[in-house]
């Protein structure tokens, strides 16, 4: 598991040859720069998350001044990746560049000096370059009119005043991608990107770059294992679960170099939701010891990047995770991400189960109380409140991310149009709303709050967010800033074991196991181990069966290339206990984690008493296997690979034989499965390794067919058990881009 910034590599710079100044410049993993002056042509190549913070860190944006203006510098091409997926991650979120190149470098500003008719330029494959082309459009607008405001429950008059705010934030129109963006396709020859300069693509994500005579290469794929980094480092922090929190991380907004982007995680219960999802929100849950798999839904306020990149990971969860937001928000992040990843609007419910919430009302949800608020802001969002019931009264806490300062309102009201001057009065009635904690975003400019507009507020306690800056002295005297991990809490849990976390997890691993057997096991010790430390030695013999109560865990082999994150439910251990056997692999704590020990003694005596020693046999050595592959030993919670343990199928196939992967998908054990499309073989999957993606995911047009290289083992797992994983969607969604982009087909079509 990788953490933290790795700056680029000194002196990591390469020039066309005969001296001219063009050069391709290493930003961070997957990411280059390449800059042609002569042309004035400076391209990102790759944009994964955070893409901006990193060409900050490594000094391709500065800041100049012209004509009394400050504004950046910064890239004007964006290079996208063919594959959108990438090692579980996705690859192209141009959003963020984009908009640094309309707004911080002030290219679609009106008067601005840098605003001179040229237009950012995106550059890539053709289902690409559609893909961003509606995701950036969506992402700066939202809905765009009327009838799908309507469509999405907003009142008719209602809606015609939102699309006239909404307006008034676009400089008065709303305008086509193709108006404010020159996109650039590559298909099978050279394509012009500026005078003299031509790019074509030489093989699957690397391209090439001529100008004069010259050229250099440009390779966006990520190597096995190899994942992008954030722009900061983050460390490992624990959190308590109280009875309702308010855990504070991020307090940043898009461009914050050392900060993740404004966010929070709401703790009620010991249930865990988050507010937002902004770029490298798996490495903040990584950070705090928590998997995906622990969160219990997300609340959204809206659809920009900084706020909704991360969704793009959460997909990365082995169940559905509940999605609350107003309708309107709902319909807005659906048409954005669904072009983001290529996928029908229908498809969202397979990644998400979506829960809209009453704009305006108190929404119960299992004890925990929400009103999502209307906030003027250039795509629909809400501000959100919170609040829960206790001695004396509900504790309250309000979650205001990107909302209009005072002057901005007042510039969005007319004096002819009295429902105008309604609305933007009750918007700032609710922004003044005292609760017993705020959080604000102070990012100022032309669609941020500020905070002297909060210095009369009565809420008890005001936290400063959606800012890069340091706060000023002005600032710090109406609210304060925070840090990563640290939380404010509002009703505070009871000290008392979590006897049925533990009873739970170990029923789900022994569901057949007498109330009274489980509960001998869960009398076993249970403590809290550091980061790094390693609880079962590849080759020893353990002496401890673990229970992951919390946490993620490590698995590592450096022969097998294995490197694999377990999270909540998963037992450690079993097999070489009951067996005596050797471990294959190394365990290790990758985050601050708790397990229950159980002695092998123990351990054995519950096997043994329950008549379970033959039928785990197979079942250990499935799940062992299952732990290793990259498809399903990565983030998945114990619960549901012992359900994936329980139903895959065993089967052999000689070498020349077809297999079929019609209704499941196929696991490779031993031996070799070659891969063919429309009869071409591109691949050849080996040991660990999956095959028959088509038959859960569709893609109907490209023929695959599956044929054993050699004597073969593999296991079938059915489709059903499969289908309603998202992460499992996910990884398998990224193998058929990568399958069917060797297909000379796609490139011809």
């Amino acid at each position: 598991m990788r953490r933290g910034f790795a700056p680029p590599a000194a002196g990591e710079v390469q020039y066309l040859s005969g001296g001219r100044p063009v050069k391709k410049s290493t930003v961070t993993t997957g990411v280059y720069w390449v800059e042609i002056p002569e042309v004035d042509l400076r391209i990102v190549c790759g944009a994964p998350a955070d893409v901006v913070k990193h060409l900050m860190r490594g000094g391709f944006i500065s800041s100049v001044e012209r004509n009394g203006v400050r504004f950046e510098t910064g890239p004007n091409a964006v290079l996208l990746s063919d594959v959108s997926i990438q090692n579980g991650e996705f690859a192209n979120l141009s959003e963020f560049p984009v908009l640094q190149m309309f707004y911080r470098q002030g290219m679609i500003i009106p008067g601005h000096p840098n605003n001179t008719g040229t237009k950012p330029r995106i550059i890539g494959a053709a289902d690409q370059i559609h893909a961003q082309r509606e995701y950036i459009f969506r992402g700066n607008y939202g809905l765009t009119s009327e009838e799908e405001l309507i469509s999405a429950g907003v009142e008719p008059d209602r809606a015609a005043e939102y699309v006239r705010i909404k307006k008034q934030f676009a400089f008065g129109t709303i305008r086509s991608p193709e108006e404010m963006i020159d996109f650039v396709t590559v298909v099978d020859e050279p394509a012009e990107i500026a005078p003299g300069v031509d790019i074509e693509r030489v093989a699957i994500n690397t391209y090439r770059i001529s100008h004069a005579g010259d050229y250099l290469e440009v390779s966006l794929n990520l190597d096995a294992g190899e994942q992008y980094q954030p722009p900061y480092v983050l460390g490992q922090h624990k959190i308590k679960r109280e009875y309702f929190s308010v855990v504070h991380t991020g307090e940043g907004d898009g461009w914050d170099i050392n900060r993740p982007c404004m966010a929070s995680i709401l703790v009620f219960q010991g249930r865990v939701y988050l507010i937002d999802a902004g770029p490298s929100v798996m490495h903040t849950l990584n950070s705090l010891g928590m998997s995906v798999n622990e969160i219990d839904g997300i609340f959204h306020t809206h659809a920009h990047d900084d706020h909704f990149a991360g969704l793009t990971s959460l997909v990365r969860a082995d169940h559905r995770l509940p999605y609350y937001a107003a309708p309107m928000v709902r319909a807005s992040v659906m048409k954005k991400l669904s072009a983001l990843m290529s996928f029908p609007e229908e498809q969202f419910d397979r990644y998400f189960i979506p829960r809209d919430l009453d704009m305006g009302e108190w929404n119960m949800i299992d004890g925990l109380e929400v009103k999502p608020v209307y906030s003027p802001h250039p795509v629909e969002t809400t501000i959100m409140f919170f609040r829960a019931m206790w001695d004396g009264g509900y504790r309250t806490y309000a979650h205001f991310a990107d909302i209009a300062s005072f002057r901005q309102l007042d510039s969005l009201s007319t004096s002819e149009n009295p429902a105008s001057r309604r609305l933007i009065d009750t918007v700032r009635q609710d922004y003044l709303t005292p609760t017993d904690v705020k959080k604000l975003d102070i990012g100022g400019g032309m669609i941020h709050g500020e905070a002297e507009d909060f210095r009369h507020d009565e809420s008890r306690r005001i936290v400063l967010s959606h800012k890069a800056a340091p706060l000023t002295l002005a600032e710090k005297e109406i609210g304060a800033d925070t840090s990563f991990g640290m939380a404010d809490v509002l009703i505070k849990a009871t000290d008392v074991t979590p006897e049925s976390t533990v009873v739970n997890l170990l029923r789900q691993n022994f569901p057949g196991a007498p109330a009274h057997e489980i509960a001998m096991l869960g009398n076993c010790p249970a403590r809290t181990v550091s980061v790094g430390s390693i609880l079962v030695k590849k080759h020893s013999r353990p002496e401890t069966v673990y229970l992951l109560i919390n946490g993620l865990v490590e698995i590592l082999d450096s022969e097998t290339a294995t490197e694999n994150i377990l999270t909540t439910g998963t037992i450690i251990g079993e097999r070489n206990c009951l067996f005596d056997e050797p471990a294959r692999r190394t365990y290790r704590a990758g985050s601050f984690i708790r397990v229950l020990e159980i002695p092998r003694d123990i351990y054995r005596a519950f096997i043994e008493r329950n008549d379970m020693v033959q039928s785990m046999e197979e079942y250990l050595e499935r799940k062992h296997y299952l732990e290793g592959t990259f498809l399903l030993g990565d983030r998945i919670a114990g619960q549901t690979r012992n359900a994936i343990a329980q139903d895959m199928v065993e089967q052999r196939a000689d070498a020349g034989a077809d297999i079929d992967a019609t209704d499941a998908v196929v696991m490779v054990a031993d031996g070799s499965v070659e891969v063919r499309c429309n009869g071409k073989l591109i691949a050849v999957a080996g040991a660990n390794e999956a095959v028959g993606e088509q038959a859960l995911l569709g893609r109907d047009r490209f023929a695959m067919t599956y044929r054993a290289r050699t004597q073969t083992r593999y296991y079938a797992v059915p489709c059903t058990v499969l289908q309603h994983i998202p992460i499992v969607r996910w990884k398998l969604l990224e193998q058929l881009n990568r399958r069917v982009r060797s297909c000379s087909a796609m490139f011809q079509a």
